[in-house]
């Protein structure tokens, strides 16, 4: 099986396919992207003809095939944020959304849960 094409996105394209698929309606999204619902759902359509898709649904999945969207959602400013770092060979202390902070936090916590008398 061949890998699906990988269409150009344009910036506000790619934010309109990935708000898609963590299913926002195109009215939040204008709210987001200061459009209206309208020019929002135009985007979409050329989302959806660069795919050669049916809909924007199909579209998302087009885009997860072709790795334009990873299905994952990355987690930041927490333990599984940094821990997601250091997987991908990342240095989570240049993280700029917190996740050496995040990881601190949760090292504490387990540091105090330890001490805690065995009940």
């Amino acid at each position: 099986m061949t890998a699906p094409a990988r269409p150009v996105l344009t910036d506000i394209e790619l934010t309109v396919l990935q708000g898609a698929a963590e299913g926002r309606t195109y009215a939040t999204l204008g709210r987001q992207l200061s459009l209206t619902e309208k020019s929002v759902g135009n985007v979409a359509m050329r989302v959806i003809d660069k795919f050669d898709a049916r809909s924007i649904t199909h579209a998302v999945f087009l885009a997860c095939r072709a790795g334009v969207l990873d299905g994952q959602r990355r987690r930041h400013g927490d333990h599984a944020g940094y821990a997601a770092h250091v997987y991908r060979g990342e240095d989570p202390k240049e993280c700029p959304y917190g996740c050496w902070e995040g990881e601190r936090a949760y090292r504490s916590v387990q540091r105090a849960l330890r001490k805690l008398p065995a009940s």
